[in-house]
């Protein structure tokens, strides 16, 4: 099927999607291959809630039906919904935990790639809390928690304070891309209320790195 299932029922299921899919079709023939697509030619009704960026690895949701997917969907846009990430940046991060308040709005000048950059006069609120796991010479293992999920929030925050994560392509120098073969962040845990039951859900996809 070309993608791993963590949990299904009637109304949801949970996926960790793999670093390099895409979660929902881009533009041209090139970029139609992504998660949505393979999980709707095994289950039809599949719609996608929220999205990771392409790079991005773990868990992600979607809904079974339409009442399902209005529910998840408000969680998300309430933030009800909690959200853990683990990522490997540049550099060694001073502070145990720190909180990463810039808002942030689409470059629209950046051209063919679809930057973010931080504007404290016409950007969006975007808030990033982060918890220092362990540091290495030359970089700093980290838990974040992003409060709320702006597009690419979590690069452009890092980069931002300095510390870019390593092999990303869009956000960091060179130096730091070439530290790693792919994107290192992976989103590890997410805490949803199931749509149905009401029941308070964890999914969790091991961190790959």
């Amino acid at each position: 099927m070309n993608f791993e299932i963590i949990y299904q029922d009637d109304r949801i299921v949970v996926l960790n999607k793999q670093a390099g899919l895409l979660s929902v079709p881009g533009i041209g023939p090139e970029k139609q291959d992504c998660l949505a697509t393979r999980v709707k030619a095994q289950i039809p009704e599949a719609k996608i809630v929220h999205r990771l960026d392409r790079d991005t690895s773990g868990v992600i949701i979607m809904a079974l039906d339409a009442e399902a997917h209005r529910e998840l969907s408000r969680q998300f846009q309430d933030r009800e919904v909690q959200k853990t990430y683990i990522a490997i940046v540049h550099g060694q991060v001073e502070s145990d935990q720190g909180e990463i308040d810039l808002p942030m709005r689409k470059d629209m000048e950046s051209g063919s790639k679809p930057l973010q950059i931080i504007d404290h006069a016409q950007g969006r609120s975007a808030v990033t809390k982060y918890r220092v796991i362990e540091r290495e010479a030359d970089r700093t293992r980290l838990e974040l928690m992003p409060i709320t999920g702006r597009s690419h929030q979590i690069r452009l925050h890092l980069k931002t304070i300095s510390h870019p994560i390593l092999g990303d392509d869009l956000y960091a120098p060179t130096e730091a891309q070439a530290m790693a073969e792919r994107l290192l962040l992976h989103a590890e845990k997410l805490w949803v209320v199931h749509p149905g039951t009401a029941e308070p859900m964890t999914f969790e996809s091991p961190c790959p790195f």
